[in-house]
């Protein structure tokens, strides 16, 4: 099997992962806003995202010669090994039940704030597991400085949040006024300049930001949130928070044993295969709750069937897609964090950095806003970038005894 073995490599596992973990929510965001029900998007997204993790194992995890101590993908299938596949199968389980949580957060707090709360709560909770089950192998002088730029960051997020909440709460109360003036807040764009998201819409479209851009936005989404209260999408965000801040420590107990639950002899999971049985749970749970959702759809989505969702191809490429980039994203993720420390592998968290940048280009997000929400939101994304920064600066190196 392949093993990352330096620091450097590492560090370009999480680099990369960083930049598909953070893209894969705007993805799901888009059809969110586009009016596909999230039933039928999440269950695409787990069909990929389960064979992401097969191409992994049979890829990287045959590569090379096998050994008592690293068996190859196929060879440890039929070992003495469940007390660590329950490990990784309970973290596919908690990221399954985080991911989907998000995808309704992201419709009533927003894609940046919703990443910004959930990352930094894995950070704080997470991170600290996996220093000490990690034997300590990360720097703590630069791990937790690095902990506490992310809960700085959080305060800031929360502050964007409000700010900007404040910010359209205005906008759409001078709408009826605009109305009556008659003002015009659309653009005719040029064909070449029509987005994905407005790219099925009449080419006469709201600008960006407008009350009359949000009103439309209400008007063609799946989940409506107008009239419902945000205290519904915090508490589903903070509990997408906690089931993140678990799954990476049952990873890495699953493939390092340190409560030496496996049996003398018996060699510790290699990433590749903790990977696929961690998938495995992720899409089982994903599948059984999403197809309940069909026909039992939480907070008023629209009932649908499993035949809709079969016959329903408007955007499954992209859900598909995102699939795959949350595959290859978490598992890159666990090679880095499996060479260099679990701990600094959660500097992926700062994903909110990307994710940020999509939802401010793709969906106009802080379009229009208050100097206030600006200074925020500069801050912040600041504020993530010495995290990231220095959370893989904290990085080591486990030896194997």
């Amino acid at each position: 099997m392949y093993v990352v073995e330096s620091k450097e490599g590492a560090i370009a596992c999480m680099v990369l992962a960083l930049l598909f973990l953070g893209t894969w929510p705007a993805l799901l965001t888009l059809l969110e806003r586009r009016g596909r029900l999230p039933q039928h998007t999440y269950l695409d997204y787990s069909i990929t995202n389960l064979l992401a993790a097969v191409i992994i194992a049979v890829t990287f995890g045959e590569i090379g010669n096998s050994s008592n101590d690293h068996p190859n993908f196929i060879q440890q299938l039929s070992q003495d090994n469940w007390s660590s596949v329950m490990f990784a199968m309970a973290g596919g389980i908690v990221l399954s039940l985080g991911n989907l949580s998000t995808q309704y957060a992201w419709a009533f707090v927003g894609l940046s704030v919703t990443e910004v709360i959930t990352s930094s709560i894995t950070v704080v909770i997470g991170t600290t597991l996996n220093y000490f089950l990690d034997d300590k192998i990360n720097k703590a002088q630069i791990l937790f400085p690095g902990v506490a730029c992310f809960l700085i960051a959080v305060c800031l997020g929360s502050a964007v949040h409000s700010s900007n909440a404040a910010d359209n709460k205005a906008k759409l109360e001078t709408l009826s006024v605009d109305t009556n003036k008659g003002s015009n807040t659309t653009d005719v764009p040029p064909k070449s300049s029509q987005d994905l998201e407005s790219a099925d819409y009449s080419s006469l479209k709201p600008k960006a930001g407008t009350a009359d851009f949000l009103v439309q936005l209400e008007n063609r989404r799946s989940i409506k949130v107008f009239g419902k209260s945000t205290v519904i999408g915090l508490f589903i965000t903070f509990f997408a928070g906690v089931c993140f801040s678990l799954f990476s420590p049952a990873f890495n107990l699953a493939t390092n044993d340190q409560w030496h639950t496996l049996k003398d002899g018996v060699p510790h999971l290699v990433v590749y295969t903790a990977f696929f049985y961690f998938s495995v749970s992720c899409f089982v749970i994903a599948i059984v709750l999403n197809v309940v959702f069909l026909y039992r759809p939480v907070l008023n989505s629209p009932k649908t069937t499993f035949k809709a969702y079969v016959n329903d191809w408007n955007g499954r490429g992209w859900a598909f897609l995102a699939g795959f980039l949350c595959g290859f994203g978490n598992g890159l993720q666990f090679m880095g964090g499996q060479a260099a420390g679990y701990a600094a592998a959660d500097a992926v968290q700062a994903l909110p950095l990307v994710s940020t940048f999509w939802g401010i280009l793709l969906f106009g997000e802080y379009r229009r806003s208050s100097k206030k929400t600006y200074a925020l939101l500069i801050s912040m994304l600041l504020m993530f970038m010495v995290a990231v920064g220095v959370l893989m600066a904290s990085s080591g190196h486990r030896t194997e005894s």
